[in-house]
């Protein structure tokens, strides 16, 4: 997934309607994983923009990178924001979300696009939804930035990412606010995760949006923008 995950055309509800006084850095990383350090790439971003210290929202992976960079780079942050995310290391614990990740790999790594494809839509829908109960407009905004993001590799080459370790030992150190987001339609272990990591910070709390899985901002993008505000007028 890219920038593009926070802006929903067809709504009109993306960052570019948040700004309310803030000043805002859509950013997207580069390769989308290939590379190393998550952290390193926007700090190296919030450095040369001078925009530190800085709120960081983001989503998916996004908020993974958010809460690394907050450990990493503490000068460079003022509070956090995730939302469908917990620390980058996270792990699935149920089988069926480990078998269902598993064969999202196997088809991937196997050239099944579509079978992937298929798979990551039923993603953006949940556990407990089917597909067809998800806005038409949101699953084909989310395969055209998965297919944009797969444009971007090619098949065997080389992982450049060094990923983070031991990650929760480092989260009580994390001294700024943090909000966590969750679709309450989500991963069930994705969401406990989220909520403890909202637990172990020193400073934190956790919200569900009801009705939305893994993309609440793009689902319930009113609702969530508001809590998203009310966190940041805190700061």
């Amino acid at each position: 997934m890219d920038h593009a995950l926070h802006e929903l055309p067809a709504q009109g509800h993306g960052p570019r309607h948040l700004r309310h006084g803030h000043r805002l850095v859509p950013a997207q990383q580069i390769h989308h994983g290939a590379h190393a350090g998550w952290a390193d790439d926007l700090a190296d971003l919030l450095r040369h923009l001078d925009a530190g210290p800085a709120a960081l929202v983001g989503v998916s992976m996004g908020g993974s990178i958010a809460g690394d960079t907050a450990i990493e780079y503490p000068e460079l942050v003022r509070g956090i924001v995730l939302s469908g995310a917990s620390v980058s290391d996270f792990q699935y614990t149920d089988p069926q979300s480990r078998e269902f990740m598993a064969e999202s790999t196997r088809m991937l790594h196997s050239g099944d696009i579509e079978g992937w494809l298929k798979g990551f839509r039923q993603a953006v829908a949940g556990p407990r939804r089917t597909t067809d109960e998800v806005d038409p407009g949101i699953l084909e905004h989310v395969t055209e930035m998965a297919l944009h993001t797969l444009s971007k590799h090619t098949p065997g080459e080389r992982n450049w990412h060094v990923p983070m370790t031991d990650t929760w030992s480092r989260v009580p150190k994390i001294d700024v606010p943090v909000l966590t987001v969750n679709g309450a339609l989500d991963v069930p272990d994705l969401i406990a995760d989220a909520e403890r990591y909202a637990r172990t910070v020193r400073n934190g709390r956790s919200v569900l949006i009801e009705g939305t899985s893994h993309y609440p901002n793009m689902e319930k993008p009113e609702e969530f923008n508001g809590i998203l505000l009310d966190f940041l007028r805190t700061l």
